[in-house]
């Protein structure tokens, strides 16, 4: 079976952003499916550069960035890059008769800005919301890129595993979304040996894009959850690391958190994965939107902790409707829930590192997600 895997690590030149795509592409192969990448920029290709502090049009930096990512994975020669009628990576011919032969065009999150003919030709195509909420307000608006996406795909995916049930206030926008768990390649995460990791950690862009409003409502981002926490370190002794993005490390440093550059510290996909086996459990706010909305997001950072056999204490989106929590998952909704979250993983530590590592394998493993998404898609 041939899958083309239309992702956008290369736009997003961080560890963890790498990371959600790799999982896809690894789990894919695992399968035994034959995977090619692709990302589709549009007309042009514009990255910010982290060093030079800028955005960039070179499709140098990006691909290099790209390919230093799946070089070691062993899908250095399929991939292709493209942006207008420039591209790097696989010749395009090449690419134009993968996608002819194809039996699935998967697309995550970003819209394919340009829908070339070749992207008609594989035999189904599916797209991933791993923005719920927010995506579901871009089609409500009609943004141009994204209901074309949308609407010439047969199916339609989702990690917010609320939505279309009445405790969720996402709209559908008449269409119907199969809710899907992040996927993580559990042999790429092995759990991690080592017990003496002191910090429990996050990585936070503290503002991801604009404030969004639908039907009088407005959905913002971590900046407006974050704050309810900040004086999270004077009200516990466990030690807090954040990697973060976007806010001058001083704001938080000075209320008690160990503060890292973000991009710094998880640039690449194997800085994240070391960050994370590392820590000895993750604590983690999520954006306004997913909050307010009950959506039931999961994110694909906590299914990674989860598989190093990290617990991870998440802000409340609602997960809890269709995920077992309360041992190796928990979630708060307040300061003093946050604390208390703490406790009782920090009381009996062990028990909660194995049940982490139970719900990865049971639930959020790359070959069991990614089975029923081809399931879904193919029939």
């Amino acid at each position: 079976m041939i899958v083309v895997f239309a992702g956008s690590i290369g736009r997003f030149p961080v560890g963890g952003h790498a990371w959600v795509d790799l999982q896809y592409l690894l789990g894919f192969r695992e399968l035994g499916c034959e995977v090619y990448y692709l990302e589709e920029c549009g007309e042009g290709s514009w990255v910010y550069d982290w060093e030079a502090e800028k955005l960039t049009t070179d499709l140098a930096y990006p691909t290099s960035y790209l390919s230093s990512c799946l070089e070691p994975t062993g899908l250095g020669d399929r991939w292709i890059y493209r942006a207008g009628d420039a591209s790097v990576g696989m010749d395009v011919r090449e690419f134009r008769e993968v996608c002819e032969a194809a039996d699935l065009l998967l697309v995550r999150g970003c819209p394919l800005e340009l829908w070339r003919d070749e992207y008609t030709a594989p035999r189904r195509k599916a797209f991933v919301d791993s923005d719920p909420g927010f995506t579901q307000f871009k089609l409500a608006r009609r943004h141009s890129a994204m209901s074309a996406t949308v609407d010439r795909c047969d199916r339609l995916f989702t990690v917010g595993g609320c939505v279309g049930s009445r405790t969720c206030s996402i709209p559908t926008v008449g269409r119907e979304w199969i809710p899907m768990l992040p996927p993580v390649c559990l042999s790429a995460w092995p759990e991690a040996q080592h017990d003496d990791a002191t910090h429990f950690t996050s990585v936070m862009q503290w503002r991801s894009y604009d404030e969004v409003t639908h039907e009088g409502t407005t959905y913002g981002n971590k900046n407006l959850e974050f704050p309810k926490f900040m004086d999270l370190p004077q009200r516990t002794k466990q030690p807090l690391r954040i990697a973060v993005t976007g806010l001058p490390p001083s704001r938080l440093s000075e209320r008690g958190w160990d503060v890292v550059v973000g991009w710094k510290a998880v640039w690449s996909a194997e800085d994240y994965r070391q960050f994370v086996l590392r820590s000895r459990g993750e604590f983690a706010v999520a954006k306004h939107g997913y909050v307010s909305t009950r959506g039931g997001w999961v994110s694909d950072r906590t299914a990674c902790y989860l598989a190093a056999g990290r617990p991870a204490l998440v802000q409340d989106t609602g997960q809890g409707d269709w995920l077992p929590v309360g041992e190796g998952l928990l979630t708060f909704q307040t300061l003093e829930g946050a604390v208390q979250g703490i406790e009782c993983i920090n009381s009996d530590y062990s028990c909660h590192r194995a049940a982490a590592r139970r719900l990865a394998e049971e639930h959020f493993s790359a070959t069991r997600v990614l089975s029923s998404v081809l399931d879904a898609s193919l029939i």
